[in-house]
């Protein structure tokens, strides 16, 4: 694979647009503009010209965001991308391309919406004192702690904990299996919850499940919703299974933890996935430069 793309890549494959697919001057004009715009990012990323993956384009996506380019110039830039890396696969100077599976950049920029550490400790109080508290405090606890998702959560089983050294197994999206760790604090919990709360529901009846209902069967991903949203309006708080995981990902990566570790927890098969959290914790740093900096 070529490691060089220069301004003579770029009017090779111009003139293939020009030429074989009939592309108008303007048109051309637009694209050399996005990928010689594409190719000084790269060079400042000192990486090989034609080598890059789907985390530079990401990334370069990201920081065009961040300059304030729209959307749909965003989503122009991509599609220039998108050409050429089909064209360097048709001329046989890459292998792969890393644009295949990339979603529009609509969806990047949404970003997952994340509550402090406080909404946190309010929502865990509104739950105490309820008729299922030993069991409810475990699970928002265990989400939290652990960023697991609601179908993850609800189809834990008690085999899947390691009460001797402390680690969740969870089996995530296409069966693939993850380790995560527990909190001492969280596993006295998650046993008082087992020696309490969870042999009255059962009344005598066996179930691998952890959670189960007053029934004495597995908690359906449905009812943890509804009871978590009543939780959330005692608290005054608007919060889903989705905003707690947010959550998790973000006061570990605003804590200083590492990328590669939060994707690992997550569950994330691809790394740009977690890199938008980071967006997150860069966007509170600027709030906070900008609210109390006397040069902001």
């Amino acid at each position: 694979m070529s490691t060089v793309m220069g301004h003579e890549l770029i009017e090779e494959y111009l003139d293939y647009l020009s030429v074989q697919r009939g592309r108008t001057s303007n048109t051309l004009l637009s694209y050399e503009y996005d990928l010689l715009r594409f190719m000084g990012f790269l060079k400042k990323r000192k990486g090989p010209l034609t080598g890059f993956d789907k985390n530079d384009i990401v990334a370069f996506m990201t920081e065009l965001k961040e300059q304030g380019y729209s959307v749909s110039t965003i989503s122009r830039m991509l599609s220039s991308i998108r050409g050429l890396c089909r064209w360097l696969v048709l001329e046989g100077l890459r292998e792969d391309d890393p644009t295949e599976n990339l979603q529009n950049p609509r969806g990047w920029f949404r970003l997952p919406r994340a509550i402090s550490v406080e909404d946190m400790r309010k929502l865990l109080e509104a739950i105490k004192g309820s008729r299922f508290s030993g069991r409810d405090l475990v699970m928002v606890e265990l989400m939290y702690a652990c960023g697991l998702r609601v179908s993850e959560l609800v189809n834990l089983k008690v085999d899947d904990i390691n009460f001797e050294i402390g680690f969740l197994r969870v089996y995530g999206k296409g069966g693939k299996e993850r380790v995560i760790p527990i909190s001492e604090q969280t596993l006295k919990r998650i046993r008082d919850y087992m020696t309490d709360l969870r042999k009255s529901l059962l009344k005598n009846r066996e179930s691998p499940y952890l959670f189960v209902s007053s029934r004495g069967t597995a908690l359906t991903r449905q009812r943890f919703w509804q009871t978590l949203r009543g939780y959330a309006r005692s608290a005054g708080l608007k919060i889903s299974p989705h905003v707690i995981r947010h959550s998790f990902a973000t006061h570990l990566l605003e804590g200083g933890a590492d990328l590669r570790a939060v994707q690992k927890m997550l569950g994330h098969s691809d790394i740009s996935t977690t890199q938008i959290y980071t967006r997150i914790t860069s966007d509170r740093l600027r709030k906070v430069y900008e609210k109390y900096h006397p040069r902001a």
